[in-house]
């Protein structure tokens, strides 16, 4: 298995996929094989850890998926000289699910043995983040969190109070990122806007890049992950334990022992403890290039729906989970991407046809009017199979309001109306019981996928009948019937991410 970090942070908003992108870039730049992946059912940071390292990024996740599939993932990507993982909210944020399943990103460290990197956002304190930093190493035992990054310095003065703040705990900061505005990542209503919409990527990952260079002691974190791995080579991966166990091993537990000292920028690095794979400067591969690793298991992934797959890909339909494409792939299935942006139809070669999430919403006038997409997607549905998640099912119903208030006729295949004016948010996992066979599975069957939208069902809302499937969230509450299935077409507004 390859080392592995997990830079994290305790809370969102804090600047950890900044920080993430940044190491990936400069790691990647020095021609190690970077393998990005990202904690929880996040579908648009993996974008951009493709495009920083060159290589498509993965979702782990420790309540949606079964161990076994956690373990298939990252074996999958064994060949990487590192997998950075970036988290989700803050480092201990989940839901209530057994022990080691709770869809932390803690979890995932605890599982890998990777150690931590929190990243901690001092605008606005000095030594108190050392009390919070504190407060994250004691809370898991399971978890060795390696070292610290400061984010939005303002000063060096500001730098000194919150070093000294750590030296005290005797937690290493191993970087100093200073405030600096024209870092930050444009932003929309569900995350980042998409890693192909934002302008000038590649130029802002370098400087990212750079900017982690002269900031980020890289070596350290190199260090850090590959004594976690040769600590974790020598014994047993161990159980989960009790979270709030007594006792504590600190920073140099699992064989870790990082300089302490605060990095200034413009500091000489130290040898690097990795040679890339392959040896010297290297090219990463495209992210769109197959992956190279021995076969994986489909049965523990979702079934695809057909033998050539029709993909709606573009700015309005994205939103798709790699590992479930990955899953299709190793089942035989052949992907192929069309734009109905573009007025493209589903290939008529094709069988089955998917549609993601997106942001549908953002472009529904333009939709409505690509007569040879929705055309397309109507005959298709006549014969074959057509299923859409999230923005994909609101597509395929009648009509989508968006955010000034106007109704735009979609393909009309399910009954369904919604609106984004009428915002309202969901989000959370679902766990679904199939009602009948559908492209998903079979009747009974129970998988679990997540939601995250702003959307309103303003008419023709599922019912007993007609549903697609019965939900219930996290915690065990009964959401009630969920999604369309009429005829060849289903579609629901959580993404499915795994079997049950």
């Amino acid at each position: 298995m390859s080392p592995g970090l997990l830079i994290a942070a305790p809370r969102s908003g804090s600047g950890k996929t900044t920080i993430t992108l940044a190491v990936m870039r400069a790691l990647s730049r020095r021609g190690l094989v970077v393998q990005g992946a990202k904690c929880g059912p996040d579908y648009i940071d993996p974008a951009f850890h493709a495009a920083a390292t060159g290589r498509p990024s993965f979702n782990l996740d420790s309540f949606a998926m079964p161990p076994a599939l956690l373990e298939d993932l990252v074996t999958d990507h064994a060949a990487a000289d590192l997998v950075i993982a970036e988290g989700s909210m803050g480092l201990f944020d989940g839901v209530t699910g057994g022990e080691g399943a709770t869809g932390a990103s803690a979890d995932i460290a605890a599982r890998f043995g990777w150690p931590v990197v929190l990243v901690l956002d001092v605008s606005g304190q000095a030594q108190s983040a050392a009390a919070t930093a504190l407060g994250f190493r004691s809370y898991d035992p399971r978890v060795m969190i390696a070292g610290v990054i400061l984010n939005n310095v303002a000063s060096e003065r500001h730098r000194r109070l919150s070093a000294d703040g750590m030296a005290q705990i005797g937690l290493p900061v191993v970087g100093v990122v200073m405030r600096r505005k024209e870092i930050i990542l444009p932003e929309r209503h569900l995350g980042l806007v998409q890693a192909g919409e934002t302008a000038d990527l590649a130029a802002r990952l370098d400087a990212l890049a750079d900017l982690a260079e002269a900031s980020i002691d890289l070596d350290a974190l190199l260090r850090a992950a590959r004594q976690s791995q040769n600590a974790g080579d020598d014994r047993e991966r161990q159980a989960p334990s009790p979270r709030f166990a007594v006792g504590r091993v600190g920073v140099g537990g699992s064989g870790a022992t990082i300089d302490s000292r605060p990095i200034q920028a413009g500091t000489p690095p130290t040898p690097s403890p990795f040679q890339p794979k392959g040896g010297g400067r290297g090219t990463a591969p495209s992210p769109s290039s197959p992956s190279l690793r021995p076969p994986g298991r489909p049965s523990l992934r979702l079934p695809p729906p057909g033998r050539r797959i029709a993909l709606a890909q573009d700015a309005a339909f994205s939103f798709v989970y790699p590992h479930v494409l990955d899953g299709w792939r190793q089942a035989g299935a052949e992907i192929v991407p069309f734009s109905p942006l573009e007025d493209e139809p589903p290939g008529d070669d094709c069988d089955a046809c998917w549609l993601p999430g997106g942001y549908p919403e953002l472009h529904a006038g333009r939709l409505a009017g690509n007569a040879r997409f929705l055309d397309g997607l109507r005959g298709f549905a006549a014969s074959r199979l057509v299923h859409g998640e999230c923005g994909g099912y609101m597509v395929l119903g009648e009509a989508l309001e968006d955010a000034e208030g106007v109704t735009h006729a979609m393909a009309g295949l399910l009954p369904v109306v919604t609106s984004f004016a009428r915002r309202r948010l969901h989000l959370g996992y679902r766990i679904a019981t199939l009602a009948r066979d559908s492209v998903l599975g079979s009747a009974g069957a129970v998988l679990v996928g997540h939601e995250f939208h702003y959307a309103s069902v303003t008419a023709g809302a599922p019912g007993e009948v007609d549903c697609l499937a019965q939900v219930r969230d996290a915690h065990g509450t009964d959401i009630g019937p969920v999604g369309h299935l009429r005829g060849r077409v289903s579609g629901t507004f959580f993404h499915a991410i795994a079997p049950r």
